[in-house]
């Protein structure tokens, strides 16, 4: 008697070029969790991607589920984030971090939405509490929160769930020394978060058990935030 095994479900991950980046901690975890994932990032990745184009979102999508089948999760950890205030923001820079950070992100979940089948699927994204001399970066954010919430409304019917997750002072690569040595001592476990610390939260959203979990913007953060 021949046995049939379910096939792995399939997960489209943002941003996960850099070694040390948030997404490319997810990405084992969810593979040892028995989910097929696939990659995606600027010029690397299993599916490179300028999401910076009015086109390449939805192509990636459509091209990832035409040649992997139903993609049953999607994960946002892409950004593009050049510091900058009021006074130094050019209208071209904000408009790039307008087009990757969120409306990338609206084609992208637009895309998924279409290709789900009856088992519906999950949207997670990364978002920032940044503003002040990071305004284009924080701006870009505040409207990708809008649309993940949005769309854990409007997509709820298709069992999909969607939510933002702040992880708060995650230590990428991006920190100097000094901003290295000096937060531990502002944060509650007395330490900095890793992308460890966020692939066990990000793969427990995209479970069965987690998908009750919807339309929130979570502060998974060691308790960073509370300090306000």
């Amino acid at each position: 008697m021949a046995i049939t095994l379910d096939p792995m479900p399939l997960a489209l991950v943002t941003g996960a070029a850099r070694a040390d980046s948030i997404a490319a901690g997810i990405v084992p975890r969810l593979r040892s969790d028995g989910w097929d994932v696939v990659t995606s990032d600027l010029v690397d990745g299993d599916y490179p991607c300028d999401l910076a184009s009015t086109s390449g979102p939805t192509r990636l999508v459509e091209r990832v589920s035409s040649d992997r089948g139903p993609i049953q999760a999607l994960v946002l950890s892409h950004a593009h984030d050049i510091e900058s205030g009021i006074l130094d923001t050019t209208a071209e820079s904000f408009d790039r971090h307008t087009a990757v950070n969120a409306r990338a992100s609206l084609l992208m979940i637009a895309a998924f939405a279409r290709q789900v089948d009856a088992t519906g699927g999950a949207v997670v994204a990364f978002t920032s509490d940044h503003t002040t001399g990071n305004l284009p970066y924080g701006a870009s954010k505040g409207a990708l929160d809008r649309i993940v919430i949005s769309a854990a409304r409007e997509l709820g019917p298709l069992r999909i769930s969607a939510n933002v997750v702040n992880p708060g002072p995650i230590d990428t690569g991006w920190m100097d020394d000094t901003t290295r040595d000096q937060l531990p001592a502002h944060h509650p476990l007395g330490r900095l978060g890793t992308p460890h610390d966020i692939a066990g939260i990000t793969a427990f959203l995209l479970s069965d058990e987690g998908r009750w979990i919807s339309g929130q913007l979570l502060h998974a953060d060691g308790g960073f935030s509370a300090r306000y």
